[in-house]
């Protein structure tokens, strides 16, 4: 990693004294602190890989989802599920189109199987904001 891209990282992880000592090292120009330099760019990609982890999981459990789920997970010859709509949505094009995607269907047919996997599914496209999909159970609803 350059130096550039180190002082980029360090400040968006908000680790803005290490960013200061990195630049004085740097300007020290110190035989240390390059061969320290593959160690510090490993530790902070792990940093990095870490918080996106544990913000997924935060989001995942802020929106009340039963577990992890994908469709790999997803017997789609158990259910009467049109295979080809829901890989469409797992693919959320829906979102960049600014539309709604609603599951409805009775109790065991995977609406919530399919939610979880969607709502995995939108991390991985950069594009789209990462709170975008929001899961709701009407029983939740019907307690009150």
């Amino acid at each position: 990693m350059h130096t550039e891209a180190l002082l980029h990282t360090l400040k968006t992880l908000k680790l803005h004294g290490m960013a200061s000592s990195i630049t004085e090292l740097t300007s020290q120009d110190s035989p240390a602190y390059k061969q320290a330099l593959p160690i510090l760019d490993t530790l902070i990609k792990a940093e990095v890989a870490d918080r996106e982890v544990r913000s997924i999981a935060y989001q995942m459990k802020i929106a009340k989802f039963p577990v992890y789920r994908d469709l790999y997970g997803f017997d789609f010859n158990e259910s009467e599920v049109d295979e080809y709509l829901i890989r469409g949505l797992h693919r959320c094009e829906f979102i960049e189109d600014c539309q709604n995607a609603v599951f409805v269907g009775g109790s065991g047919t995977g609406k919530t199987h399919l939610a979880t996997a969607t709502r995995g599914a939108s991390h991985s496209t950069s594009s789209i904001p990462s709170t975008v999909l929001i899961h709701y159970r009407v029983s939740e609803y019907l307690r009150a």
